[in-house]
């Protein structure tokens, strides 16, 4: 199951990551508030507009309408029991309907809204390393593969500078090294597990960058969590190579903030504009 399950989320990302590149590019160019801004905003429009189409508008007019109904009921016969009981049961009828009627739309979107949420974090989720600035390189190998860790090697390159390492962790199968940034830029470490070379991606330079922090094995849900780069293969020894990235600190596009911002901002767009879009929710 998790083979289908990888190789359907390798191939969902293709098409993801060729829009996310083209469409996000100018978050490298805006301010983070303003870009996390406007593409908060527009997502949420645009989810709500595929809630419009992928739900029984007509069903939920009725039910909210009903609502309304037993609400003023509930305050023109507050003197009466029997009728405040049976609005209010009505109420709660209604509510239990809408949550219903907004099942399917909300499962339809789920899937967009992962991969959203996963190019997204390729730019707001850690930032890139400035020259001179450390960070630690960690690769984990398989715990079912039969390769030594001491089989692991990191080929020199210009771009870093190892200041500690090969650390090797037998109880983690997991090899580290204490990199230095040396050069701004895109680059590719190069490591070599017996003779079989594996790369990664490296992002040095200042200012908001597409970085990947991890490059995923063969498993479906780190693959939609790290979609920049080509997982890797179930046969390969590696299980997971990963750069621990910088944080950034901000309210709106800061690490880990951005996602509660995204979800507040695009929520407030949604409901700002559904009534001029004729949209019920």
């Amino acid at each position: 199951m998790n083979d289908a399950l990888a190789q359907a989320a390798a191939w969902i990302n293709r098409p993801a990551n060729a829009l996310g590149r083209f469409l996000l590019a100018p978050i490298a160019y805006l301010p983070g508030w303003l870009s996390a801004t406007i593409v908060a905003g527009v997502t949420g429009v645009l989810l709500l507009v595929a809630y419009k189409y992928t739900s029984n508008q007509r069903a939920i007019k009725r039910a909210r309408a009903g609502i309304k109904a037993n609400l003023l009921a509930l305050k023109l016969f507050k003197d009466s029991p029997l009728v405040a009981m049976r609005a209010q049961g009505a109420i709660l009828g209604g509510a239990a309907r809408l949550l219903v009627l907004s099942i399917v739309p909300m499962l339809v979107m789920a899937v967009p809204v992962i991969l959203v949420l996963a190019q997204l974090s390729l730019w707001y989720q850690a930032r890139p390393l400035d020259v001179g600035e450390e960070a630690l390189l960690t690769v984990r190998l398989r715990a079912d593969d039969t390769k030594p860790i001491s089989a692991v090697q990191l080929r020199p390159t210009d771009a870093v500078k190892v200041l500690i390492g090969p650390v090797r962790v037998e109880s983690e199968r997991a090899v580290c090294w204490t990199i230095r940034a040396a050069q701004d830029g895109n680059h590719r470490l190069t490591l070599i597990v017996g003779d079989q070379p594996v790369e990664k991606e490296l992002c040095i330079g200042g200012g908001p960058m597409r970085l990947s922090s991890q490059r995923p094995g063969w498993r479906w849900s780190d693959i939609l969590l790290y979609p920049a780069e080509r997982p890797l293969d179930a046969s390969s020894p590696i299980d997971s190579i990963e750069i621990a990235y910088p944080a950034t600190s901000s309210w709106t596009s800061g690490t880990d903030w951005w996602v509660i911002y995204w979800i507040l901002a695009s929520m407030i767009a949604a409901f700002a504009l559904r009534a001029p879009l004729n949209i019920h929710i």
